[in-house]
């Protein structure tokens, strides 16, 4: 069963006890990621739009969103996020993506901007360069993105191909849970938002 995770504040991640540093174990702090990423979007030359945050478990499990407002079109919005807990269940993960603005959702490129990281060996001296070095390297991916945005709009998806990919999120993949299929049946057949791509691979997305 997955950590229900809550929209939370700064302030809140903030006062959760870092646990002590053993051999096998190095924590990175929330406080650290949050000053790594604004100083690494200040230094890519990037306008910061809002930071958002989330957690779980008294904030031993946190999540940050910072969206870049310099770096836009009229559909998506530059996003850098990261995940990171403080009792050994999660990796510290940091990714690339953009906000989606029609419906608010998130888009990660996972392949393009990301890496994921266990708390041992050299993560504390690893995570700041590597940290400011994909920042750097956002405007690229975004741009990728955008590519790939485009293209998935030119993708025609049947309901049957729909049904197809869908179950196959679901048993095969298990990224997606039983409870979220009655979500994606009414969105299918009468979607919230216009993407501007009746049945599309986009849409889908």
């Amino acid at each position: 069963m997955q950590t229900p995770i809550y929209n939370t504040t700064k302030a809140l991640i903030l006062s959760a006890p870092l646990p002590d540093e053993t051999r096998t174990y190095k924590p990175v702090s929330h406080g650290q990621l949050i000053d790594l990423t604004l100083e690494g979007i200040h230094q890519a030359g990037f306008q910061l739009g809002r930071e958002e945050y989330s957690s779980a478990l008294n904030g031993r499990i946190a999540n940050g969103r910072f969206t870049i407002q310099s770096v836009a079109d009229a559909e998506m919005q530059l996003e850098v996020g990261w995940q990171n807990s403080y009792d050994k269940s999660l990796t510290l993960k940091f990714a690339i993506g953009a906000r989606i603005f029609i419906c608010q959702n998130g888009c990660v490129s996972g392949d393009m901007g990301s890496f994921k990281s266990k708390h041992i060996g050299e993560v504390q001296s690893f995570a700041p360069a590597a940290i400011t070095e994909y920042i750097k390297d956002a405007g690229f991916t975004f741009r990728r993105m955008q590519g790939q945005r485009e293209l998935m709009k030119q993708v025609e998806v049947t309901k049957r191909t729909s049904a197809e990919l869908i179950g196959r999120m679901m048993i095969e993949e298990q990224f997606i849970q039983s409870t979220q299929l009655n979500i994606i049946k009414t969105e299918l057949d009468k979607p919230s938002f216009d993407y501007g791509a009746d049945g599309s691979l986009w849409q889908l997305y």
